[in-house]
């Protein structure tokens, strides 16, 4: 949707505000255009359907209002530092996106660190990480960017940097995992979109356990992981796109989220992010001098 196509419904919110809009908006099928301004963020729809967006997201905010004196859940209370380290992640996706063209034979590094299932399932689980770097072409590779940027620096402001990362590479891994015992041979597949819809999980269930705490309920209690669906739905199965290794993604996430929230809901401290942010590192490296050995 072209921004001159639309019109804006709120021009200096926060965030998080802004996101959980969009979570209303695209669960009633109602599409939007999110941008930072200089003053906050702003929220555009088409103008034909304006006033029911609107009131969408007033009913929304009505039935989700705290009660005078409640207190906020204290997992609200302690965000992580801001950090846009997707932004590197997307560099680093980048760098080895051309690494491989300048390869003498670039097909070859796909068919030794591509997910084929087979191969994983005979024992080549370095596989399930490697292919999260690699990509088809550079369309393929500026979605996973894109996506990576905002969901993966999103995640990473939840739960730190290191945290951030290692659950986002761990539901990569096994939405590949999962994606592999599902075909068992003649599947082959690569990208970094497995890993990006595990950060839409990871994000949905964090807000889905925080409203639940909250006392969200009925099915506002669970938009965020609807919204979450609604975006794996629209994003995540295009006509070449693996929609299966993208559903277990997301559901790998959604676990892992659960469970941060349900078990730490706040960031460990900087000391446990560094060796969280250095083990994720290590898996990269070392599987991919599984690979190439």
């Amino acid at each position: 949707m072209a921004i001159e196509d639309t019109v804006a419904l709120y021009t200096d919110v926060s965030h998080e505000d802004a996101n959980t809009y969009a979570l209303v908006l695209t669960s009633y099928g109602i599409s939007y255009v999110v941008r930072r301004t200089a003053n906050g963020w702003e929220l555009r729809v088409a103008d034909e359907v304006r006033k029911e967006a609107l009131s969408l997201i007033e009913a929304y905010r009505e039935e989700n209002a705290a009660e005078p004196g409640a207190e906020k859940p204290a997992s609200m209370e302690s965000p992580a530092e801001k950090t846009f380290t997707g932004v590197w992640v997307s560099l680093f996706l980048l760098a080895a996106h051309l690494a491989r063209l300048s390869a003498s034979d670039p097909s070859e590094i796909v068919g030794r660190a591509g997910a084929g299932a087979e191969q994983i399932l005979s024992g080549e689980f370095f596989r399930i990480l490697t292919a999260l770097t690699l990509h088809a072409d550079f369309l393929h590779l500026a979605g996973n960017l894109v996506g990576i940027a905002l969901f993966g620096t999103a995640v990473c402001h939840l739960t730190g940097a290191g945290l951030g990362w290692l659950m986002i590479l761990a539901s990569g891994m096994l939405g590949n995992l999962a994606n592999a015992w599902l075909f068992q041979s003649n599947h082959l597949s690569v990208g970094a979109s497995t890993a990006v819809f595990g950060a839409v999980g990871i994000l949905g269930a964090v807000q889905t356990c925080r409203r639940r705490r909250s006392k969200t309920t009925g099915f506002r209690a669970w938009l965020p992981l609807a919204g979450g669906l609604a975006l794996l739905a629209f994003l995540g199965a295009g006509r070449h796109s693996d929609i299966t290794a993208h559903l277990f993604g997301f559901l790998a996430g959604a676990v892992l989220g659960s469970v941060y929230e349900l078990r730490l809901a706040a960031p460990p401290e900087k000391r446990w992010q560094h060796r969280f942010l250095a083990l994720a590192a290590a898996a990269v490296a070392l599987s991919w001098l599984a690979a190439l050995s």
